[in-house]
């Protein structure tokens, strides 16, 4: 393809609707462009749609997926084109000529209700391919109970009209007339300025093991099989049971690295990077899933946890729920002859042969790319790696070999959920930057709802919306009961439930029940309200609402999550909640917003990679941006490093990074700076910076903070006592410089987790493995004699780093595990030093006389307190910057505009740190697009009669939203500034600050009704 068309077209093509194509979808589209979302299937959701919960908050899936679905599926700006399929592309980057096949869904989608007649009256029943077969379904389906769009489809190559020429019981009993038998397939054509892809990938299909019988036993299933067991929405309703007689397992055994890391068997030479996790999470909720003790094993070769908190979760789960792990080599699994158990055969870390018998066995399959993506990326040029997942390079990590093509999620390679959506934001930026001079140009703006005249004097008329949640609430609420009871309350109109409050489908019934039966506040009970409510809050603006005359009550968290082994309790506690809830909201007037220009710059805090980056690609949208780094230059981190994991020099990169950033016409760098005072909100922040003495405010409407990590400097293994011992960063500044007792020195060892995985700081920090492997095999190109070893604890090579680990092997590289309460120890001293580890697997201890060792040390934040106040920003307990949502909103934070990247956020590699950088521009370009923002709704205000000018609201005011008013004797608050946490109203002893939403005659009410029962 030719270079950037003069021609642009301000559209994007999204390929996929999974988790990644939807958030890119969403940060384009809030962003100003027209996106086509394509979905070869039914309906979006991906994978992540047939998962039951995510770790580490055990959140349900849909439950966190669902609004993202809906809101996805009613953006003006997203056109969801499902059963349809890329055949061709053309044209060049800024203006793609795109021809595409959309399969007949034989249901029209704009006449369907989604009433599920047509299903009923179906006769012919097939496998069910999102239960992966483990159940049957009707010809004439639904794809999953919360699919977006919620449309019927009729598989043709099941239905009996189709086999026979008779039948269309459908198509009679439909009462819609949905049903087109003479609906054909259509190819058409789209312009589109850039095309993201983001297809997913495929689990691998364990059958080609015959090890393994997954073909011959009904009880060894894959982990994906298992996900749907334990699914509400799957084949036994959420009930642990297993598929050859639907008894409940007592024990179970998850195998790993099936698919993974196997090169005899499969062409699958890479980690998959998520089955350890999700055995882990999988072993834990079956734990809560199970009536009955659940012994539940875990064989692994190497635990990888190395997300951020998914080592705190590993432990808990081994500590606290009694996951048994053990480290082997799985030989075989047979069937018990009795019992039609499954036996597994297998080699335990001592090597000695041993066999135990499971109800039940779950293959951690491992991920890999499908023939029709591949056929896909054949279509669009795109090049393919060794690993048969799309190439890119680790400086341009969601760019493709074709330009104007970008890519995430597990089609860039195996990652998990909170990485797919950080690279969907990145690939955006991408494309957004592409497209920055036509933003706007083919976006449709939304349509305005007149809002309903309420003055909350007249008499309530109240909805009530209960929600089973599948069985997260169902299978301990007796939620008809609550319905029941939801309807006996004061003021209350009209009573529903549903599987799935926060379905499609349920939100268009909700908001027909607005409009039949006049109802002018609405309760839901379901979820928590920091995932949902502003779902059901947009849903009754659509109806006409004010969207503050809305309460939820939450039945899940609060109740039956938390009292899952005492439903009849439950069941009184839910209707507790529902009764105070129906009282708030009787209470609750129409709030208003105001709305307030918004400042179209950015600040940007660290100047090393993630801070460049992104500072680029803000810069690269239109947005001006003051980049600030105290030291003396740019660079960070990556000054030290000499390549990244595949070989790839840092130092090229790094100075042309430096070089754009500081030519750059709309970013201007500030060296030897330091933030000092922080003051506004979202749109409108106002920054103090303070250089040499001197200060200047700097005005803009976002932030993201990338202040960076550094490695922890150790107190033990002899470091800073010896020259000869140092951390990896200065090994390779020791290789670059050929310090002569580095490079001719004649054996080396490196010692990892030093730091990490320990009780100061409990956490994986996830480049070490990786790091020490790339300099052993430099070590060893540098002299082939050298004896290298590698002392550890589990290697962590996720990804295609699983290349690095093999060819470190096969160059000669030693590896010895050693357990963490039998560390390594090191004497020094002598000629040379001495290093004695106990090997497990002999069982005897070794000791080594390294030349040189190398201590893999932690990485630990840096600078991270002062823009955590200044900002009022949350870090966890180990000083890491907290996400708003560790799944779905990897790189915001809570308070609205502020946004972070890189190390402040967890340890990551250079590429992942650049993809972040992106994405927090992404997301903050969605904020800088916007016409302007509201304020106020929940806020507090200050009845002045009452007010006796104490000031204690101003001095606890986290937000400087209160001021004093000396004339008037009295304080105020800046409903713009403030954010409703309601810390002044709770410390005015005058009751004159009342939180509007939460006021005291609300809650005073609530307490009345908890106390009434």
């Amino acid at each position: 393809m030719s270079n950037l068309s003069r021609n642009l077209v301000g559209s994007v093509m999204v390929v996929g609707g999974g988790i990644a194509g939807v958030q890119a979808a969403l940060d384009l589209a809030d962003t100003g462009y027209f996106v086509h979302m394509v979905e070869k299937s039914e309906a979006i959701g991906g994978v992540m749609s047939a998962l039951d919960k995510t770790f580490p908050t055990n959140d349900c899936s849909m439950c966190i997926l669902s609004p993202k679905l809906v809101e996805c599926g009613r953006h003006p700006n997203i056109e969801i084109l499902t059963l349809t399929e890329v055949r061709e592309v053309g044209g060049e980057a800024g203006c793609f000529s795109v021809k595409l096949r959309s399969r007949a869904r034989y249901i029209d989608a704009k006449k369907c209700i989604a009433c599920g007649v047509c299903a009923q009256k179906c006769p012919r029943k097939v496998p069910d391919a999102f239960n992966l077969g483990l159940n049957r379904r009707k010809a004439a389906y639904v794809k999953y109970p919360q699919a977006v769009p919620l449309k019927y489809a009729i598989d043709r190559e099941h239905c009996l009209y189709f086999e026979k020429g008779k039948c269309r019981a459908c198509e009679k009993f439909c009462p819609a007339g949905a049903v087109n038998f003479e609906d054909e397939d259509r190819d058409f054509s789209l312009e589109v300025g850039s095309i993201i892809l983001a297809p997913g990938f495929q689990t691998f299909d364990p059958k080609v093991f015959d090890t393994y019988n997954y073909s011959r036993f009904p009880n060894v299933i894959t982990s994906m099989e298992f996900e749907r067991v334990l699914s509400p929405s799957g084949p036994s309703g959420g009930h642990l049971a297993r598929p050859s007689d639907g008894r409940e397992p007592r024990r179970i055994a998850w195998l790993q690295c099936v698919g993974s890391r196997e090169l005899n068997r499969c062409d699958n030479a890479h980690c998959s990077a998520v089955c350890c996790m999700y055995a882990v999470k999988e072993a834990v909720i079956a734990k809560e899933h199970s009536r009955e003790p659940l012994d539940a094993t875990i064989f692994f070769m190497d635990m990888r946890t190395s997300g951020k908190d998914f080592e705190k979760y590993y432990q808990r789960a081994r500590e606290e729920q009694g996951i048994r792990f053990v480290r082997s080599r799985v030989h075989s699994v047979e069937q018990a002859r009795e019992s039609g158990n499954c036996l597994i055969r297998y080699a335990a870390d001592d090597g000695l042969p041993r066999e135990e018998e499971f109800d039940l066995v779950v293959l951690s399959v491992g991920l890999e790319t499908s023939p029709q993506v591949l056929e896909l990326a054949r279509r669009m040029g795109i090049a393919i790696d060794a690993a048969r997942f799309a190439a890119t390079a680790p400086f341009a990590p969601v760019s493709t070999s074709v330009p104007g093509i970008f890519v995430c999620g597990a089609f860039q390679g195996p990652k998990d959920i909170p990485q797919s959506v950080i690279e969907a934001s990145a690939a955006a930026a991408e494309a957004a930057s592409l497209l920055a001079p036509v933003r706007g140009a083919v976006a449709r703006k939304p349509a305005e709802t007149a809002e309903s005249e309420i003055s909350g004097e007249e008499p309530p008329r109240i909805g009530v919306f209960v929600c089973h949640c599948g069985i997260n609430i169902g299978a301990v609420v007796d939620v008809p009961a609550v319905k029941d009871y939801a309807g006996t309350l004061s003021d209350v109109a009209y009573v529903e439930e549903s599987l799935f409050t926060c379905s499609q489908d349920a939100q268009d019934r909700m908001k027909e029940a607005i409009r039949e039966h006049g109802l002018n506040r609405v309760v839901v009970a379901s979820c928590s309200p920091r995932t949902h409510e502003p779902l059901f809050q947009q849903t009754i603006r659509e109806a006409g609402l004010n969207k503050y005359l809305f309460e939820l009550a939450n039945i899940r968290d609060q109740n039956s999550w938390v009292h899952q082994d005492f439903p009849e309790a439950a069941t009184i506690k839910a209707k507790d909640l529902v009764r105070m809830a129906v009282a708030k909201v009787a209470l609750q007037k129409p709030l208003e917003e105001i709305r307030l220009n918004v400042t179209r710059s950015g600040l940007v805090l660290g100047g090393g990679v993630a801070g460049m980056e992104a500072a680029l690609a803000l810069g690269g949208q239109g947005f001006p941006v003051t980049l600030v780094e105290r030291g003396d230059d740019l660079g960070g981190n990556a000054r030290k490093l000499l390549t990244v994991w595949n070989g790839d020099p840092v130092r090229p990169y790094l100075d042309s990074l430096i070089e754009r950033v500081e030519n750059h016409p709309l970013i201007t760098v500030r060296k030897k700076t330091v933030l000092k005072e922080v003051r506004g909100f979202v749109g409108n922040f106002c920054s103090v910076l303070e250089s040499g003495g001197n200060s200047e405010e700097v005005h803009h409407g976002v932030a993201v903070i990338a202040t960076g990590g550094q490695p922890h400097k150790p107190d033990e293994y002899g470091y800073g006592t010896d020259g000869r011992i140092c951390l990896n960063t200065e090994l390779d500044e020791a290789v670059s410089n050929r310090r002569r007792s580095f490079v001719d020195a004649r054996s080396a060892v490196f010692i990892q987790c030093v730091g990490s995985r320990e009780p100061a700081r409990p956490y994986c920090s996830r480049v070490c493995c990786s790091h020490s492997i790339e300099n052993a095999i430099r070590l060893k190109e540098i002299n082939p004699a050298m004896d290298v070893v590698i002392l550890y604890r589990d290697i962590r090579t996720h990804g295609l780093r699983e290349n690095l680990y093999r060819e470190a092997r096969r160059r000669g590289v030693l590896f010895i595990r050693f357990d963490a309460d039998r560390k390594p120890e090191v004497e020094t001293g002598g000629d040379s030093l001495q290093v004695t580890v106990f090997d497990p697997i002999l069982q005897r201890r070794i000791v080594l006389h390294p030349d040189v060792l190398t201590l893999a040390s932690a990485i630990e934040p840096r600078e991270s307190e002062g823009p955590a106040k200044l900002f009022k920003v949350p870090r966890n307990p180990e000083g890491f910057f907290l996400e708003a949502h560790m799944k779905l909103r990897p790189v915001d934070f809570a308070t609205e505009g502020v946004y972070v990247a890189g190390l402040a956020h967890w340890p990551k590699p250079l590429e992942e740190s650049i993809a972040q950088a992106k994405a927090a521009a992404a997301r903050a370009a969605t904020v800088l697009a916007r016409d302007f923002i509201v304020a106020g709704g929940v806020t507090a205000v200050v009845e002045k009669d009452r007010c006796s000018g104490c000031r204690a609201c101003v001095e606890c005011c986290p937000f400087g939203a209160v001021s004093y008013l000396e004339r008037e004797g009295r304080c105020e608050v800046n409903q713009a500034l403030c954010k409703g946490c309601g810390t002044c109203a709770s410390a005015c002893p005058s009751e004159a600050v009342s939180l509007m939403g939460f006021s005291n005659p609300q809650i005073y009410r609530q307490i009345d009704e908890a106390l009434s029962a």
